[in-house]
């Protein structure tokens, strides 16, 4: 159904059911002759809209969540409204009332959903008395702009051009540009800008007044010309930009034109550190300090032993500590008890390996199971990987491994040949171009392997040209999978780190690229993984989303430290973790988000660890530790792992098995694209797996006879139970919960229900 034509329907169907409420209480035939005259119309202008709204729909190329729910409102109320002409004629007419009120309820929905593809999410507050848009202030736009009557000089008209582009880019370029050129018009470039499209110039310089694009984008929203035709309108700064830029004659600076997008700097930089001051004399507390006095943020009391040791053993080996374990360390009076507790972690070699492992299989899109396996058109790097891990391999040498592969570290760049026909942007070159630059350089490649991207300045030449460096013979550049007769050579994105020979072999090339890579020279590699890293301990990284390591960070020095002294440090993982939980910075109480895009806020304020749900692995091997373990242990893929290792699991660990239902609704990806984070937030498939799902509910049955024959006591039974699983003894509250749970004397069934209301309190899930 389309908006322009929905609402003569809804005024009908609106009048008629006036009339029939009308009529309920009058029992007037002549209204009811009215009400079955205007229901019939109405009926046939829904179908009529119906019709014309999907060809409509078709012609503009629309989609999106709001046309989806637009077009099947529309058809289900159509239906309603022929099933209410139908019910005229019945004797009774209480169904016909019922399904004329539906259908009003539905085409005013479906009607709602058309005027926001039209006018905008906004349409109706927009017109509010309050609806005036309120303009930032303290920005970092050039006021000069919109007052300077004179003359502008080179710097100023940089200025211009780049805020015109930008607005230009954000506004007009999904319609207007190489990838998408509506009306024959381009507004990308200068000289496609003063061309201008099948209608005419759009710009005339000097003269706003005349120029098509001022007026066409100046018209008030809904009229059929206004620009753009879809979305929010331009604010009137933006407008009035346009209007200046055009009167100082459109200029364009001369040479390389200046980014319209934020570019972070390649070289690495040293920052120099702040005094130490009290007991913030490490690194990292320095630096969080300086950041903490520019935001007024005051330092809080760090966390007690109890919640820094459940913390640090679940961030470094992915496991639940001992009750034993806790109750030493909570006795232990040394005062650098902290440090020595993270370094016997770290040096935990195969625990180590066993918990990181998750981490970087969803990067590096390495599975036990899985499209490609079986038709031999992926491969798999798990030996190399748990051996790198376990042998703490330096991060230069981890890169080189994977980019200038052998056979058992090959399977990262050689991707996935998919089944049958697939998309020019998937070919599994480019596949290793989009993954290596995502991974390893934090920037995405993938908009740019089909056209120009309109997040960045990366351009399809450079994916392809990047692309090539994988490939045995020079690719055809494919545009929207559409061949151009263009061939790219080879060349890195960054070319100022090397230069590929164009005839080398492929092997060769890709010795010379993971060589220019991993250069000391190259801080956007080691600021990304220092970022990913302390993502993963802290909830949230230094750069969000940390694929877009172009965004600004909360702190530029803490991040460029940080990748400086990795660098420093011989580019050692383990020395970068201890950095990090050893800091008093990571040992602040963490703190939660009221929207999971709060933590992708720009105003995000860093004020200590982001509080995080256990990821699937970490669940279940809490399970495992805690109760019973969930997983036999032939489930463990053991074939794929390095030869004595079933001797150094503590049980089946999750992290070893194949993705199965469990583990997906807990938040393992099926590590066919590259996953460098997980959702932390609870959802309906979670919930309903650890309320009716199978697997867990089996688990806490098996386990169940265990605890069982072991604690005849109520008492000794929640005790034990909440000491294995929370690392301390249950309050008086809780005992007096868990007896009326129990029972005076506990059944197997009473244990299974006490366990899963343990396993699902906030204190198990989640990491404090």
């Amino acid at each position: 159904m389309h908006p322009l034509l929905v609402h003569f329907p809804i005024g009908l169907l609106c009048v008629a059911l006036v009339l029939e409420l009308i009529d309920w209480k009058r029992k007037s035939a002549g209204l009811r002759d009215a009400t079955g005259i205007l229901t019939w119309i109405g009926a046939i202008s829904a179908v009529t809209a119906v019709a014309f709204g999907l060809m409509l729909a078709n012609a503009e190329e629309s989609s999106g969540t709001n046309l989806e729910i637009h077009r099947w409102a529309g058809i289900a109320t159509m239906t309603l409204a022929v099933l209410a002409t139908i019910a005229l004629r019945a004797p009774n007419r209480t169904w016909y009332r019922s399904l004329l009120f539906v259908t009003v309820f539905g085409v005013s929905l479906a009607g709602h959903y058309g005027a926001m593809l039209t006018h905008g999410d906004d349409y109706l507050t927009s017109v509010l008395p309050s609806s005036d848009p309120i303009e930032p202030s303290g920005t970092d736009e050039p006021d000069f702009i919109l007052t300077n009557n004179g003359a502008l000089n080179p710097q100023q008209i940089q200025e211009l051009n780049v805020e015109v582009r930008t607005i230009l880019a954000h506004n007009c370029y999904s319609c207007h540009s190489e990838t998408k050129t509506k009306g024959d018009l381009r507004l990308d470039s200068k000289d496609a800008i003063m061309k201008g499209g099948e209608d005419g110039v759009v710009v005339i310089p000097n003269h706003p007044d005349k120029s098509e694009m001022i007026r066409r984008i100046s018209l008030p929203k809904g009229h059929k010309e206004a620009m753009p035709t879809k979305g929010k309108r331009l604010t009137e700064r933006e407008i009035n930009v346009l209007k200046f830029w055009i009167e100082k004659g459109a200029l364009w600076p001369d040479g390389k034109e200046k980014s319209i997008y934020r570019v972070a700097a390649l070289e690495p930089r040293m920052p120099v550190l702040p005094p130490a001051s009290g007991d913030l004399v490490k690194p990292v507390d320095r630096l969080v300090n300086a950041y903490f006095q520019k935001n007024k943020i005051a330092w809080q009391n760090v966390v007690n032993d109890r919640i820094y040791i459940r913390r640090v053993y679940l961030d470094i080996i992915g496991l639940i500590p001992s009750p034993e374990k806790v109750d030493a360390f909570v006795a232990d009076s040394n005062p650098d008890k902290r440090e020595k507790l993270a370094m016997e972690l770290l040096n935990r070699n195969d625990d180590y390996a066993q918990h990181w492992m998750s981490f970087w299989n969803d990067a590096l899109r390495n599975d036990y199971s899985g499209t490609g396996y079986i038709t031999g058109g992926r491969f798999d790097i798990t030996k190399w990987l748990y051996t790198s891990l376990q042998v703490n391999k330096p991060y230069n040498w981890f890169v080189k491994e994977l980019i200038s592969p052998d056979k058992q570290s090959e399977g990262f760049i050689k991707g996935i040949k998919w089944r049958g026909t697939i998309n020019s942007s998937q070919r599994t070159e480019m596949q290793a171009a989009q993954n290596v630059s995502q991974v390893f350089l934090g920037l995405n490649l993938k908009c740019a392997s089909c056209h120009d991207s309109f997040i960045s300045d990366w351009k399809l030449a450079d994916s392809y040209a990047f692309a090539n460096i994988f490939a045995d013979t020079l690719l055809e550049i494919n545009r929207c999978d559409k061949p151009t007769g263009k061939i790219a050579g080879t060349k890195m994105l960054f070319p100022e780190l090397g230069e590929i020979s164009v005839d080398a072999s492929t092997e060769k090339r890709l010795r010379q690229l993971a060589d220019f890579l991993v250069q000391p020279k190259d801080g956007r590699l080691y600021r990304t993984v220092v970022n990913r890293i302390w993502a993963q301990l802290m909830g949230r990284g230094i750069v969000e989303p940390v694929d877009m390591m172009d965004n600004v960070p909360w702190s530029e020095d803490l991040l460029d430290w940080m990748a400086s002294d990795f660098v420093a440090n011989g580019y050692d993982m383990k020395k970068l973790i201890y950095t990090i939980v050893t800091s008093k910075t990571y040992q602040l109480p963490s703190s939660s988000v009221k929207e999971a895009s709060d933590i992708m806020a720009t105003d995000y304020k860093f004020t200590g660890m982001v509080r995080r749900r256990l990821t699937a692995e970490q669940f279940s091997d809490a399970i495992s530790a805690a109760f019973n373990p969930m997983y036999a242990d032939s489930a463990v893929v053991y074939n794929l792992l390095p030869d004595g290792l079933k001797s150094k699991l503590p049980f089946a660990r999750a992290g070893f098995v194949k993705n199965d239902p469990f583990l997906t609704s807990l938040g393992r990806p099926n590590r066919e694209t590259v996953s460098t984070s997980r959702t932390s937030q609870a959802n309906l498939l979670q919930a309903l797996e650890l309320t009716n799902g199978n697997k867990f509910t089996e688990a806490l049955k098996e386990g169940s006879k265990q605890w069982h024959a072991k604690y005849p006591t109520s008492d000794s039974l929640v005790t034990g139970l909440y000491r294995q699983a929370l690392g301390r003894a249950p309050v008086p509250k809780e005992i007096a919960a868990a007896r009326k749970i129990l029972g005076a004397k506990p059944s197997e069934e009473s244990i299974q229900d006490l366990v899963w209301a343990i396993a699902l309190i906030p204190e198990f899930q989640l990491i404090y």
